[in-house]
């Protein structure tokens, strides 16, 4: 099935913004972190960037999981951001987590982090390259990098079969959103593709789900 990118990057009107922050996440959230747990079985105490945060569902689970992290964590949208910092404030992580409203390619950040993630973002770029090189812009030597996404399937058929299977009771903002953005991602081989253009082919790629693949690896 030939890829279809979504009409818009940035999810930043307050009901789309408040769907997402209300929805349940936790099956696809929880295996993200299972995956950073494959490439760091120890407790993370380091600097971490996450990359098109949201609602910050992820940092928070993270800082949770992980209480001596610090985590930068950065969206363009500024109505998930609005979200994310009460939902920060109301577990008294503000010294923690620290949120940045700003597009990619991201030029004002520090290139030291220990880590690197981004859960959901590839498929809305304009331009998948600029995740890749704000990644290796931002990371710092040896840093852990994991990214998660949408993989795209194979038949306008199987798009339909998953939103039914994983969106039939979600609003139908989000059961949109999902149909669009299962047509927005991108192939295992077209990841791959991309990650060679930045000389970062080092990273492995692979299917996580029946939904999600995943880059994982550290940076040279």
């Amino acid at each position: 099935m030939k890829r279809t990118p979504e009409p818009e990057e940035l999810m930043d009107e307050a009901d789309q913004a408040l769907a997402y922050a209300q929805a349940d996440f936790s099956e696809s959230n929880e295996l993200f972190l299972e995956l950073f747990s494959r490439l760091h079985p120890e407790p993370f105490t380091g600097r971490m960037l996450d990359l098109g945060c949201g609602p910050a569902d992820i940092p928070l689970r993270f800082a949770r999981r992980h209480p001596g992290a610090r985590i930068d964590a950065l969206d363009g949208a500024r109505a998930m951001l609005d979200l994310a910092q009460q939902a920060i404030e109301a577990e008294e992580l503000e010294q923690r987590i620290r949120l940045h409203c700003q597009y990619l390619p991201a030029t004002g950040l520090a290139g030291d982090y220990d880590a690197v993630v981004s859960n959901s973002l590839l498929h809305h770029l304009n331009d998948p390259l600029d995740l890749w090189r704000t990644i290796a812009a931002c990371g710092a030597s040896g840093a852990h990098v994991l990214v998660m996404d949408l993989l795209r399937p194979d038949s306008p058929e199987r798009v339909d079969a998953l939103v039914a299977q994983y969106a039939a009771d979600a609003p139908e903002v989000l059961r949109r959103d999902f149909h669009a953005s299962l047509h927005a991602a991108y192939t295992l081989d077209e990841v791959r593709e991309q990650l060679a253009r930045c000389d970062l082919d080092s990273l492995a790629v692979e299917q996580v789900s029946d939904r999600h693949l995943a880059v994982m690896g550290r940076l040279p």
